[in-house]
């Protein structure tokens, strides 16, 4: 009987996106399988490629709007709208893919841009922001974010004089579950990502460290230690310091919205993947959250990656099976050429298809 696949696959940065990845597996399952109904659905947990999984998955409106990027350069970024909902990606507006690598700098890139777009949004009327924190070049705890914020409600003022309507509510998307400050915090783990010398991580820390007191005595609470509070360079902290943000993580925030639960009901399988996979990925990345929600309708997953370590620990969590999509003695320039990416997935998923036991099939 034909089956029902579902294909959700994490981008492979640096090489593919989630949508490229995902053509070439359903194209590699209909090479063996032509009679298949294959299910393509763009994923995200908030970083690049956050508000193209909305965009294909919904009918929403794109809203165009003048910001600045990390270094205060002038750009262009868009959001989206859907009812009182704006979805925001923040790595649109101050995200490292819009600096080269040598002019990375976190001591001196802004989150200004991001507070460009909530500031938009807010101004048009939508009371429920959803902002994807992922892939920042930042890490000024979002001073930047909140500068642009009272810049635009009040101008010349300060925080005290910002009014936001009260009914705007906030929901900060991200798989980051660090906390502002210390070993595990924003600067720390994150910021050498970012171009930051040793010497500027001890700064980045010691900046955070003083911004977080002054903001605890000035409300009277202290969310820098709350999960999520280091995601995006300390972006996630303002949110939830200054705007009561609440945080989820960005794949289940996606997948409610798009009502993923509905394509796993009649699904006889899904194929889950990402650049890389280790037991890190069960540390709440994408195709963890695609395993959890598969389980719950009994529907096995397949992870297919780039690089695979740790596969035993990944089978006991449950994938059907974890394959690597690379021939033996590819280096790693030919697996990052996208040409290559996509017959290697081809290949691999149909591979998976023709040696996957009956037993490995959901039976609807």
């Amino acid at each position: 009987m034909p089956k029902k696949i579902v294909v959700a696959i994490d981008s492979f940065k640096g090489c593919l996106t989630s949508k490229e990845a995902n053509e070439a597996a359903a194209s590699g399952v209909l090479t063996v399988m032509p009679d298949a109904e294959v299910v393509k659905i763009p994923v995200s947990d908030g970083g690049e490629g956050w508000l193209d999984a909305f965009g294909n998955a919904l009918d929403a409106r794109w809203i165009e709007v003048p910001v600045r990027d990390p270094l205060m350069r002038r750009i262009t970024a868009q959001y989206l709208a859907k009812g009182d909902t704006a979805v925001i990606e923040m790595a649109r507006a101050s995200g490292l893919m819009l600096v080269a690598a040598e002019e990375r700098n976190p001591m001196v890139a802004t989150s200004y841009g991001t507070g460009q777009l909530v500031a938009d949004a807010v101004r048009r009327g939508y009371r429920h922001i959803v902002v994807g924190l992922g892939g920042s070049a930042t890490s000024d705890c979002g001073i930047g974010m909140l500068r642009a914020i009272i810049d635009t409600f009040a101008p010349q003022g300060s925080w005290g004089d910002v009014r936001l309507p009260a009914d705007v509510r906030f929901t900060i998307a991200t798989d980051v579950t660090s906390p502002l400050c210390g070993k595990n915090g924003a600067a720390r783990v994150f910021a050498p990502q970012k171009g930051a010398t040793p010497e500027m991580v001890e700064r980045l820390e010691a900046r955070a460290r003083r911004f977080a007191a002054v903001s605890a005595r000035h409300f009277g609470y202290d969310c820098q230690d709350e999960p999520g509070a280091g995601a995006a360079g300390g972006l996630g902290y303002a949110f939830l310091q200054y705007l009561h943000a609440e945080r989820r993580p960005g794949i289940e925030v996606l997948f409610d919205a798009i009502h993923f639960d509905l394509h796993l009901q009649d699904a006889d399988l899904v194929i889950t993947g990402e650049g890389a996979a280790d037991r890190q990925t069960l540390m709440g990345k994408l195709p963890f959250g695609v395993l959890q929600r598969a389980k719950a309708h009994g529907v096995p997953v397949v992870l297919i990656a780039g690089r695979i370590a740790d596969r035993e620990v990944l089978a006991e969590a449950g994938f059907a099976r974890v394959e690597c999509i690379n021939p033996a003695g590819f280096t790693i320039e030919e697996a990052l050429i996208p040409q290559n990416a996509q017959k290697n997935i081809r290949e691999k998923v149909g591979d998976i298809l023709t040696t996957l036991p009956p037993a490995n099939f959901c039976l609807n």
